[in-house]
């Protein structure tokens, strides 16, 4: 027998237990990670749930209110006495707690009574389907009855939610009416007491529906138009706060860049960003303040629509405020020599405008009217002090013939160099030759000059582009031009927003505005985001 050689096996196992140890390394390193992150994980829950509650306290309340309702409606399944009379058609008072109960009382009566009176009509328009099908002489002039009735009905109450008006207020009402309808009008053709299913199940239902309706109304209510109200106040504030931020950073901080990424941490992007958001929260809110009663001192009628359109102004107002901080991020900045000539005028000019604003946001939070010398003579001194500041500087914005004629020069000289590069590129045709060695020296020095052309014109094409940006001597002040339109847009558009205010105010009845009325109003923070307090509905039951 021959000896069996192994050829490199001692340095073939050195490899693989080199390749064990790394993987060994690799798994330690990733348990201890994970163990790390493991040990972290109950202190950061307890820091989230900390700050929900923290927020807003009245979360806490309503998860309580939750909690005490679902215990209140289990008991008609719970207790023995009840649960006999009633049956298995006890759990629907639990299950109209769960859909019906929300976090304002304008969100619960909305579907409350959308949920009642779905359930009522459906019932009673069940009950005379079955009792005519009864009344027919065999059970298939019965069923015959019972699904055209079904087609008719479904078809009909699904049209209906296509009507802009009902399917704003009643649509949840019409979705319980056909799935109460159908389970009713089909368990008449299968059992004999169907009067009995339709009585028990609108029973437990108005029980749900009553006890929803005693903690949203009772029991520390939450009003949507409070949250309306208070909101729209908070809306004013942030927009305050972003053109004074914005003024402040052009002239003092360091503009960003466009490919800064922090927008969302940016204090002057967290003012305007509720309002543009703010659309769908309004109208909702607003929908569900038109079901509230009136619960103010003097029982004023909640003018919800005139929110709406203070929202809508607000918001076009917004859009000025995000095109005045796009300035900040553009690509070609005045330098600080020249926004050094304006910057006293912008400043006053924006310091008023968000004196406005707060003033404004003071006058819907103390439900008074604002002054009558909202828009002082300040503002205007401001506006004209900044318009002499832009006359005074004329070369700066209309430029002068010599720097013309001399952009014009500088143009020619690199239109001229390009052409220059062009001739000496070029190659004639009649000079090649056509043997097999001079054809590939041809191609190689083709390709040699086809490439180095090329470059050269990619060279040329930014200088070009610089040539013609800085020549134009008022491009320096193009950018601050722009920065300043749009800060005297802002005080255009003040207008509209006090008359949307001032209507407010007078549908609302807010208090005459006095002498000794002046609050000082400092800028906080929003409490909380009236758009996280509204929990989605997944599914109708």
């Amino acid at each position: 027998m021959f000896p069996i050689v192994h050829f490199g096996s001692g340095k073939e196992m050195t490899m693989g237990e080199n390749q064990n140890e790394k993987t060994t390394v690799k798994w330690n390193k990733s348990v201890n990670v994970f163990g790390e992150r493991l040990k972290r994980y109950p202190s950061l829950s307890w820091k989230v749930i900390w700050n929900v509650g923290h927020e807003d306290p009245r979360r806490v309340i309503h998860a309580f209110k939750v909690g005490l309702s679902l215990t209140l409606a289990s008991l008609l399944y719970l207790l023995e006495p009840i649960y006999k009379e009633m049956g298995q058609s006890a759990i629907w008072a639990v299950m109209t707690v769960v859909v019906v109960l929300e976090f304002t009382a304008g969100a619960t009566l909305c579907k409350g009574l959308n949920r009642g009176l779905g359930t009522l009509i459906a019932g009673l328009l069940a009950f005379m389907v079955g009792y005519i099908g009864n009344a027919s002489s065999d059970r298939v002039s019965q069923a015959v009855i019972i699904g055209a009735s079904i087609f008719f009905i479904g078809a009909l109450a699904t049209y209906m939610r296509f009507i802009p008006y009902i399917k704003k207020n009643y649509d949840y009402g019409l979705v319980i009416f056909l799935m109460t309808f159908n389970l009713i009008a089909l368990s008449s053709y299968r059992v004999e007491n169907v009067l009995k299913i339709a009585h028990d199940r609108l029973f437990t239902i108005a029980v749900g529906c009553a006890i929803c309706l005693i903690m949203s109304l009772l029991m520390f209510p939450n009003w949507s138009g409070e949250d309306l109200h208070n909101s729209t106040a908070f809306k004013l504030e942030g927009l305050a706060k972003s053109i004074e931020a914005c003024v402040n950073v052009y002239f003092y901080g360091e503009t960003d860049s466009p490919e800064d990424s922090k927008s969302s941490e940016d204090p002057i992007y967290k003012g305007y960003k509720s309002v543009l958001d703010s659309k769908s929260i309004d109208e909702m809110l607003a929908l569900h303040a038109s079901w509230e009663p009136r619960h103010s001192r003097y029982c004023h009628k909640f003018p919800c629509q005139q929110y709406v359109k203070v929202g809508a102004v607000l918001r076009q107002f917004s859009y000025t405020v995000v095109a005045l901080h796009g300035c900040l991020r553009s690509e070609i900045q005045t330098p600080r020599s020249v926004r050094a000539m304006f910057k006293d005028p912008c400043i006053r000019v924006a310091a008023e405008v968000s004196k406005v604003l707060i003033e404004l946001s003071n006058s819907i939070r103390n439900r008074r009217h604002c002054s009558p010398e909202i828009l002082s003579d300040h503002l205007h001194e401001a506006l004209q002090d900044l318009n002499n500041a832009i006359k005074s500087q004329p070369r700066l914005f209309l430029g002068s013939k010599h720097k013309h004629n001399h952009a014009n020069n500088m143009l020619k000289i690199a239109a001229a160099q390009v052409g220059q590069h062009g001739k000496a590129s070029g190659f004639s045709l009649s000079s090649v030759k056509t043997d097999s060695s001079a054809l590939l020296e041809w191609k190689t020095k083709r390709d040699s000059l086809m490439q180095s052309k090329e470059n050269e014109r990619k060279s040329l094409r930014p200088q070009l582009s610089k040539i013609a940006i800085t020549s134009l001597e008022f491009s320096e002040a193009l950018p601050f031009a722009a920065f300043a339109s749009l800060l005297v847009e802002t005080v255009a558009k003040l207008d509209f927003v006090i008359e949307e205010i001032e209507e407010l105010g007078r549908l609302s009845g807010f208090k005459e505005f006095r002498a000794g009325d002046e609050i000082v109003v400092t800028c906080e923070e929003p409490l909380v985001d009236v758009s996280r307090n509204n929990l989605p509905s997944h599914g109708i039951e």
